[in-house]
């Protein structure tokens, strides 16, 4: 994966208020999408832009490129 997490969404959200139980019941995230969390999988723009809008954040506070392919030989 290229793209990962920089922090841990889930206590980031946890820490502002948004446990996953007031996430369920407020609908704010599928549960689809709280288990790619939990996995590190990818969730969808519109899951990221809910992230950003709960927690006042940009997507580049939770997310960053990692250059998997770079030659480490290279440098």
């Amino acid at each position: 994966m290229s793209v990962k997490y920089k922090i841990d969404i889930i206590a980031a959200l946890k820490a502002a208020g948004y446990n996953t139980n007031v996430i369920r019941k407020e609908k704010l995230l599928s549960e689809g999408t709280l288990q790619s969390l939990r996995k590190g999988k990818y969730i969808s723009m519109d899951a990221i832009a809910k992230i950003c809008k709960l927690l006042h954040c940009q997507p580049g506070d939770l997310l960053e490129y990692a250059d998997e392919l770079r030659n480490t030989d290279d440098a």
